[in-house]
């Protein structure tokens, strides 16, 4: 079993701030804000702050904690001003009260601490690659049946592998999906792909003899299939224990092209993939602009027309002059936390209305 990862913020100095990043307060920003269950740092940080990812700078020499993730439901944040008038955040912890009495239990709070991120959401597609490429998926072992001789299997049922595996080693269970292709250049991205369940090696198997390897099928989220194909549980399961959110790079431009619901349109906490990676210097804990072109206008001689509502030839006869360049107008954010050599798996973190695929991410503003 993976050991849980806890997504947590890394506290930097504002020296390490872009003196160019200017912190704007919202205007309707209160004075005080009382820490609830479910807040996340980017909540408390979004409420102060127009640019929230600028977190560190208004969490500056913090006095009362060492950490911005030591903050507990019931905490009260407030927001100062410093001798400069730079807006400046500050905790004031809940006074402990005690009562004398056999019947009180004491519990530590730290596991109630809140986060950047809810780790519930995102924890199984940290746990589990979503998104595999066909070399991968081509070399991977698969299932060739079952001891029932059914082609779907559940829970409880042995499912034989292809091929010689490492006896008692765990796998997960993986059913290939669709290709995703990068509508920009259409280069594949891989597959993505369901996980199915996780089996236990029984029996290794004899590649020489033609044995299939055994395992034991211990959680089934869903139907086996013949041809489904396996993976070490662990493999490449190594991920920073600490997750720095950091403005994205001022160069990047990309594009949603999946969400994890299969949906056309998405909101706050959905997972996506953006098609950029590694090759774009995308890293774990960009956070990007969510941005899409505001519908197209032309000027026709019957006065300006939505370019979807009018009609071919009327387009084709009119000026390319006449069409207006419409702006990109931001409507959420979202925060990298998986990254691929061409993709980035994201989580939406704020929407003003639904995302929907084709929308552009940029750097924040």
């Amino acid at each position: 079993m993976l050991k849980k990862i806890i997504l947590t913020l890394s506290l930097f100095t504002s020296s390490l701030i872009s003196l160019a990043d200017q912190l704007k307060i919202n205007d309707d920003a209160p004075k005080i804000h009382v820490v609830v269950k479910g807040d996340t740092l980017w909540d408390i940080s979004a409420i102060f702050l127009e640019q929230p990812w600028l977190w560190p700078k208004l969490w500056r020499f913090n006095p009362e904690i060492n950490n911005p993730h030591l903050i507990y439901p019931g905490d009260i944040i407030m927001l100062i001003f410093d001798e400069k008038g730079e807006p400046m955040l500050m905790l004031q912890p809940v006074k402990a009260s005690y009562k004398w009495s056999p019947k009180i239990r004491q519990t530590s709070k730290d596991n109630k601490a809140i986060r950047l991120l809810p780790l519930e959401v995102i924890a199984p597609f940290i746990k589990y690659e979503h998104l595999f490429s066909a070399e991968k998926i081509e070399k991977s072992p698969y299932v060739i049946g079952s001891d029932e001789g059914y082609n779907l299997s559940i829970n409880g049922f042995k499912v034989y592998i292809n091929k010689e595996l490492e006896l008692a080693k765990t796998y997960a269970i993986y059913h290939k999906r669709e290709e995703v292709i990068d509508p920009e250049t259409t280069d594949s991205l891989g597959f993505y792909v369901d996980l199915v369940a996780t089996a236990q090696v029984l029996r290794a198997g004899n590649n020489n003899e033609k044995e299939p390897a055994t395992l034991k099928v211990s959680t089934a989220k869903r139907e086996i299939r013949l041809g489904d194909f396996i993976v070490p549980v662990h493999e490449g399961q190594m991920y920073p224990s600490v997750l720095t959110m950091k403005a994205a790079d001022k160069s990047l431009r990309g594009t949603i092209i999946k969400a994890s619901s299969n949906g056309r349109e998405f909101g706050k906490l959905e997972v996506v993939i953006v098609n950029r990676g590694t090759e774009h210097q995308v890293t774990v804990g960009d956070v990007m602009a969510i941005k899409r072109s505001s519908p197209g206008i032309l000027d026709t001689s019957r006065g300006p027309k939505y370019v979807m509502e009018t009609p071919g030839w009327n387009r084709f006869l009119t000026a390319s002059s006449a069409n207006y360049k419409m702006p990109e107008e931001g409507l959420g954010e979202l925060i990298v936390f998986k990254v691929y050599q061409k993709a980035s798996m994201a989580l939406i973190l704020r929407t003003e209305k639904p995302a929907r695929l084709q929308d552009v991410v940029t750097a924040p503003e």
